[in-house]
């Protein structure tokens, strides 16, 4: 007999996070393992927000792994043999564990993938310092599986200038992040907008013949004032362009209001192992860290929800991703903690009347879209 019940949210959410494509366009974890404490993340891990069975548990098919090359490598020589480093570590992961992860160089990878079971970890470089004022470094970082560059990070770099700033070096992007950009659309590589200035995004709506993409950015809408997140005339440019915006679930992407108390916990459990005498670097120290991190959330899942409802009122749902910055931020929000939470997530936006349709294309649709209309365009030349 057939059960009359209908699915509850949760079901539903549950079901849809199990059989849709699930992309997150930034994951810090290879930063996270090199610089603050390296696990097996095949296994479930003490820390972090990212491992094989919390992907699994939260229906995660591809993670692109952020390739984060720090701002103190704009003054010193290295930085592309910091990116080299990192790709090599995610390389290492997946070879080793050809059961668990696979690459992804193109969309058509992440169905593949997806059809064996296999959590994708395709690559994205964020700060194009690491290129080292090198055009021939985009075909270099290409050929490794690259597949998009964040232009810059905290601070202005030779490609443009940062919403982190506020010095304005270039006025937007420079003469050389002009070439990067061509180059990028040449190659077929994304141009990632997240944390340029808005001269800087501005430029390159003018610039990039091919669809920017936003890949771990939110709406400034309910944190006025903070440029890092996205204006809505930027969304709308941004969507004229056939780019999209991946929401970042960050607590202090979320709302104004969460910036201090998220300062303020940061403070508290630093304060607090500096008293205990632990160091985040050693199994005790990084699980305390872990569990005060997971203890103390600020905001909720329906925050994040609430940004993609926004966006889809500006410009529709067809230009709307997901892009968490798991393992890039401290503070996240109670039920969006970690990699294993997406169904919250999608139960949100069930409650605010997402389809299911819709709700595919925000978790990965649109972004595949994307992503093969920019390597298509970029072979046929």
């Amino acid at each position: 007999m057939t059960d009359p019940r209908p699915d509850s949210d949760a079901d539903r959410a549950t079901r849809l996070a199990r059989d849709s494509l699930i992309i997150d366009g930034h994951i810090d974890v290879p930063h996270w393992l090199h610089s603050i404490y390296h696990e097996d993340i095949t296994r479930r891990t003490i820390g972090g927000d990212f491992d094989y069975p919390r992907a699994v548990e939260g229906g995660l098919d591809a993670a692109f792994m952020a390739i984060y090359v720090p701002v103190e490598f704009q003054s010193k020589a290295g930085a592309k043999a910091h990116a080299d480093h990192l790709i090599n570590m995610v390389d290492q992961i997946i070879d080793t564990s050809p059961d668990k992860f696979a690459r992804a160089t193109c969309a058509s990878d992440i169905r593949v993938n997806h059809k064996k079971g296999l959590v994708s970890l395709p690559l994205g470089i964020e700060n194009g310092v690491a290129l080292e004022e090198d055009l021939e470094s985009l075909a270099y970082f290409y050929d490794k599986g690259v597949r998009y560059i964040t232009l810059t990070h905290a601070k202005d770099n030779s490609l443009c200038d940062s919403s982190y700033d506020g010095t304005g070096t270039h006025g937007g992007l420079s003469d050389f992040g002009k070439e990067v950009v061509r180059e990028m659309n040449r190659t077929g590589m994304i141009v990632d907008v997240s944390h340029t200035s808005d001269e800087a995004f501005f430029d390159v709506i003018d610039v990039s013949e091919k669809p920017p993409v936003a890949t771990h950015s939110s709406a400034r809408h309910f944190t006025p004032g903070w440029e890092r997140n996205m204006s809505d005339e930027m969304i709308r440019l941004l969507a004229e362009k056939s780019g999209l915006i991946m929401v970042n679930f960050g607590s202090d992407f979320l709302k104004a209001e969460y910036a201090g108390p998220t300062k303020k916990i940061r403070k508290k459990i630093e304060a607090a192992m500096k008293r205990k005498k632990l160091d985040r670097a050693t199994e005790a120290g990084f699980k305390y860290l872990s569990r005060r991190r997971i203890e103390n959330p600020v905001g909720t899942a329906d925050d994040a929800a609430m940004h993609i409802a926004h966006i889809a009122d500006l410009v529709g749902v067809d230009h709307i991703g997901l892009g968490s910055d798991f393992d890039g931020v401290f503070t996240f929000p109670d039920g969006l903690q970690d990699v294993s939470d997406y169904p919250n997530l999608l139960s949100c936006l069930i409650q605010r009347g997402f389809s299911d349709p819709e709700i595919k294309k925000i978790c990965g649709e649109n972004f595949l879209r994307v992503w093969d209309d920019i390597q298509k365009s970029a072979a046929d030349r």
